[in-house]
């Protein structure tokens, strides 16, 4: 008798976790050493983003440690930010390339990787030439699983997104402050789990973007924004084999404090009685 299909799961967690100022909030006050976070966020969520991997690639002793703090969770997966080396600053460098998917493949060979997201910057447009370079990108970190954030509009084309769905990108739908050009919110799936990041609606975020400068992500979705998102989340997770969720407003634990709330509204929605509509 074939087995059958396992349900679709909608993923919801924050980006990344080693932040002092969620001690006292998120976590408890404790002595250094004790515990780990991971394991008390995968008490809470099905999913993390590790965010460290866009400064410096991760070690496979590091992946493995991970895996083992996630371990009582059996629907945990992560999500992993590809190196800026990769996504800003374009290298595609064989042996920086080979470092980096060797730290994450023990993630991927336990079954615990949903995708590596593409970052990239407002300034990647679609042309001919980024076109090339994302294939190329992407080949070199094939077979891992990838989607792709754009942060412009001009990657709507029906051209771009016919691209994703060529090379197996998966498209990461944004919601961000607006600006002029800025990718719009969307509810799209090219390839694999439906993505989805939210960084906020705050302008500030924009002069993070432009001048590279450092800073925090401190915007607080209100219950109508998060519902909002909601719907467009369901919407994807309609044509995806599973969806996973971001929030990057790091700041005083506002992604972890939102994404609890989101994670309940999808809930509710799905436990709720469906009413046949005239």
């Amino acid at each position: 008798m074939k087995k059958a299909a396992s349900p679709a799961i909608t993923r919801v967690g924050p980006s990344g976790w080693g932040y002092s100022d969620w001690e006292g909030i998120v976590f408890p006050r404790r002595p250094a050493g004790h515990g780990h976070p991971l394991e008390l966020l995968a008490g809470k969520f099905d999913t993390v983003e590790i965010a460290s991997t866009y400064e410096r690639p991760l070690r496979p002793e590091i992946a493995r440690l991970y895996l083992a703090k996630v371990a009582h969770n059996p629907n945990f997966a992560f999500t992993a930010v590809l190196g800026r080396r990769f996504t800003r600053e374009r290298c595609l460098d064989a042996a920086e390339v080979a470092e980096f998917k060797a730290g994450i493949r023990p993630l991927m060979s336990a079954g615990r990787l949903g995708c590596l997201v593409l970052s990239f910057p407002w300034a990647f447009r679609f042309t001919v030439e980024n076109r090339e370079f994302l294939i190329q990108l992407r080949r070199a970190f094939s077979p891992f699983p990838m989607a792709a954030e754009m942060k412009h509009a001009s990657w709507l084309a029906e051209e771009a997104l016919g691209t994703l769905i060529d090379y197996r990108l998966g498209f990461v739908n944004l919601d961000q402050a607006p600006h002029a050009g800025a990718m719009p919110l969307t509810s799209i799936v090219t390839s694999g789990p439906a993505c989805f990041r939210l960084h906020g609606r705050d302008g500030r975020y924009w002069l993070r973007e432009f001048s590279g400068e450092s800073g925090r992500n401190d915007h607080f979705y209100p219950a109508l924004e998060l519902e909002e998102m909601a719907r467009r989340i369901r919407r994807a997770g309609a044509f995806a084999p599973g969806t996973f969720v971001t929030l990057t407003n790091s700041a005083a634990g506002k992604s972890v404090i939102n994404a609890l709330q989101l994670a309940a509204m999808l809930r509710e929605h799905e436990s709720a009685p469906h009413r046949a509509v005239a």
